[in-house]
């Protein structure tokens, strides 16, 4: 297929009127697309390079997923795949600029791949309307490298250890495939780059996005003293008390109105300013706050290492420098820095990674410890030691004869200062190998 300029690519869909200006307006961007780098194949143009370039996996196609999928097609990647399993809601609209109001309730995969093909000849985009973790090894050892646009850490980590899987099971150089990873919150953002089992992975920087913290039930029924207090208790307490409706939707605008109204007196109650609708809503449903400009910004900087990777126009980040940071909260400021690999990462390292412990800690503590431990974040683990099984939450059969452990103390279950525990989550295609280390008692 001959070389199409973007300003001909997009001529189509310009008023008449304005298109004196499209051969201008283009030049730079046709510029970098069609002119070799420094590190280009002295053969073959980037734009050669690009067209002839395999398939693609974009995983989400919400806030960054939508601009990805533009800025891919329009550099004329030609065979993407995306997955998202959501389907269109009206308050995606603001941001999510593949959507339209007809299109609520359908599933964003399938209107974003239509959208998109629409607008730019010669692509085609294969939509997957389902989990990342329904497909196996097989599917994804066929794309050269995987986008991440998700909004979810535990989709992060399972893609992580599912490409460092390939990687350390493949034979050649092509079960090397680069993963590059964009997150936004606010007027915040990153881009990184990620090669599997040589730089670090999402495990090794996984203390970067540690959880968020919880209140106590005693500041939330007591003595609130910020609006996140009220709402929450609005949420855990005076809803089981009243039962205004049968269930909890937190997508019914008529239940948060409810809960915001409740927070609202409360927060009256003690003084507290700050209670607001939208807040309501962000603390239920527990919503990242996404600015449409921070997406396109940090979409821009994941394309533009997609261009890196499959033009060699230039280095991409991943090899010293592999982790892009973005503040616009004062102004536009980026820096990059090289996020170290980990000897002891439960994907992609070799040690057992040391797990602060009191040994007079029950089991049951320390299952509860590993879902707000930053370097564990576990929602069900179950934990064995060697030779023993101390607690599995599957199958029932076995939960139900390990359950009295989750009562016992660390030195009532023999278990020895430095001993290594192996701990599963059905969420993670993995183990993780934690080697206990007693806390000294003072």
């Amino acid at each position: 297929m001959s070389d199409v300029t973007m300003a001909e690519a997009t001529s189509a869909y310009t008023p008449e009127s304005t298109r004196v200006d499209e051969t201008k307006r283009w030049t730079y961007v046709d510029n970098i697309r069609t002119n070799p780098g420094p590190f280009s194949d002295p053969i073959a143009g980037t734009q050669e390079a690009i067209e002839q370039f395999d398939k693609i996996k974009v995983l989400g196609a919400g806030g960054l997923g939508c601009e990805i999928l533009k800025n891919l097609a329009m550099s004329k990647f030609r065979d993407i795949h995306v997955i998202d399993m959501d389907t269109i809601d009206v308050s995606n609209l603001n941001r999510q600029f593949l959507f339209r109001k007809d299109d609520v309730g359908k599933f964003k995969a399938e209107v974003a791949a239509a959208f998109v093909m629409r607008r730019v000849k010669g692509v085609d985009i294969t939509p997957h309307n389902c989990r990342i973790q329904d497909f196996d090894a097989e599917f994804y050892k066929q794309f050269q490298f995987v986008i991440c646009g998700l909004d979810s850490i535990e989709a992060r980590r399972w893609i992580n250890a599912m490409l460092v899987s390939i990687a350390e099971e493949g034979e050649d150089a092509d079960s090397l495939i680069p993963m590059i990873d964009g997150g936004t919150e606010g007027f915040k953002g990153q881009a990184r780059v990620i090669v599997p089992t040589i730089t670090s992975c999402i495990e090794c920087q996984l203390d970067m996005h540690a959880p968020r913290a919880a209140v106590p039930l005693c500041t939330i029924a007591s003595i609130p003293r910020q609006p996140e207090h009220c709402i929450e208790w609005a949420h855990v307490i005076a809803w089981d008390q009243e039962k205004p409706f049968p269930q909890l939707d937190k997508d019914d605008p008529e239940h948060i109105t409810w809960l915001y109204q409740k927070a609202l007196s409360r927060a009256q109650e003690f003084k507290i300013e700050g209670v607001t609708y939208s807040l309501t809503q962000g603390v239920v449903k527990n919503i990242i706050p996404a600015i449409a400009s921070t997406n396109a910004i940090i979409s821009g900087a994941c394309c533009n290492e997609a261009f890196k990777l499959a033009t060699s126009a230039a280095p991409p980040l991943g090899i010293e420098d592999n982790y892009m940071m973005y503040s616009g909260n004062d102004s536009i400021y980026t820096y990059t820095f090289k996020h170290e690999k980990k000897p002891d990462c439960p994907v992609c390292g070799q040690l057992s990674r040391p797990l602060q412990v009191n040994p007079r800690m029950t089991l049951q503590d320390l299952v509860d410890s590993l879902a707000v431990r930053p370097e564990a974040q576990l929602k069900k683990p179950s934990i064995r030691a060697e030779s023993k099984t101390l607690y599995m939450q599957f199958p029932p059969s076995l939960e139900e004869q390990t359950r009295a452990n989750l009562d016992k103390t660390l030195l009532d279950l023999g278990l020895e200062d430095g001993q290594n525990v192996v701990v599963t989550d059905p969420a993670y295609p993995l183990e993780f190998n934690f080697s206990l280390q007693f806390k000294k008692e003072v």
